[in-house]
């Protein structure tokens, strides 16, 4: 009688057998289905072409640049970054005027004072490998190169992981924080209660009126913005003409035009970002966020950018490398000059 092999899977010490339920039976037979399915061996016949095209996965990019100042190469190795802010103390002018017919009077004075703000660096590395067996494998499909494609794969997932904390931070960790998810930043639920595509001509007007007035505010005048980040969504549907009795500009030309003349700043600019639709952040909400786009205000760090090391091998067989980097979450260095509106949809 022919004798049955039977595969177990043993615990961590390897002395007791790890049973799977149906269900977790079912996840393992689909994944291996999965792993099967991506692979250079694939099936072909007489009648089969394999063309030179190779068709390249896609993913939603965003250059976290052209939101924020993202400083490169500042502080490397360092296990947190640490900025000193200076404050003025001084009581009001008219406490400096004096009375010259009063003897030995006792002056106002005026001072500085000095804190910090730290943001806490984070170390990130991911390995590669392959084999002699591997790279002639992958060479018979054609010109499709195994190393260059690995090294492709790691270096996306850095640029994804650190578009995403750009904006959303890491989920769960405090010590790194998106744009959209800072602390202690202002957050207005009456002035936005719709998408801004959906206002009326009245609402519109209104909306122009009141958002920089309220950035103003908020920070005590002291700053203006030149960025206002939309839902991705609600950005879309911007093009639409802003007035059907005068349909001479769209929505998007109407509001950029008028900060524009309000802040005085010609480069001020209206940015669409898929992170803040409610869809795709774990905020729960529409998401704007208006500030000024300076490096002493909100900022991201990367102390040391992507990097790989040389592959190396001990037995001229197997091969490796690492790919390594440093990186911060954002940090609001002036509070004040990020505001956030928010509505629900």
């Amino acid at each position: 009688m022919k004798k049955v092999l039977e595969t177990k899977i043993m615990n961590k010490a390897g002395d007791s057998p790890i049973t799977l339920n149906a269900m977790e039976q079912n996840v393992v037979n689909r994944n291996q289905t999965i792993a099967n399915d991506l692979g250079y061996k694939i099936d072909i016949t007489s009648m089969t072409a394999i063309l030179k095209r190779v068709v390249e996965q896609k993913f939603f990019e965003v250059s976290p640049a052209d939101y924020m100042p993202v400083v490169v190469g500042e502080g490397a190795w360092s296990t947190e970054l640490t900025s000193y802010r200076s404050f003025h103390l001084a009581d009001d002018f008219e406490t400096g005027v004096i009375n010259t017919g009063s003897d030995n009077s006792r002056l106002a004075t005026a001072d500085a004072a000095l804190d910090s703000v730290t943001v806490k660096v984070i170390n990130w590395a991911k390995t590669i490998g392959w084999t002699l067996p591997d790279i002639q494998h992958a060479s018979r499909a054609g010109n499709w190169d195994l190393i260059i494609k690995k090294e492709e794969a790691r270096k996306k997932n850095w640029d994804l992981g650190i578009q995403k904390i750009a904006f959303l931070g890491i989920e769960g960790n405090s010590q790194v924080r998106g744009l959209l998810n800072q602390v202690g930043i202002t957050e207005d639920t009456t002035t936005i209660t719709k998408p801004i595509s959906l206002m009326s001509p009245a609402e519109l007007k209104t909306f122009v009126a009141s958002l920089i007035a309220k950035y103003r505010n908020n920070t005590l005048r002291t700053a203006w913005p030149d960025v206002l980040t939309i839902p991705e969504s609600d950005y879309l549907g911007l093009a639409s003409q802003a007035s059907a009795d005068f349909p001479m500009k769209n929505v998007l030309q109407l509001l950029e035009e008028a900060f524009q003349t309000i802040t005085k700043k010609p480069g001020f600019k209206i940015l669409p970002l898929t992170y803040g639709d409610a869809d795709y952040n774990n905020l729960g909400k529409q998401m704007y966020a208006l500030y000024s786009y300076s490096d002493s205000s909100t900022r991201m760090d990367i102390p040391v950018d992507y990097t790989n090391t040389m592959a190396n091998t001990l037995d001229s067989f197997s091969f490796q490398n690492v790919g390594y980097g440093q990186f911060t979450g954002v940090l609001a260095y002036r509070p004040l000059e990020l505001m956030y509106f928010s509505h629900t949809l």
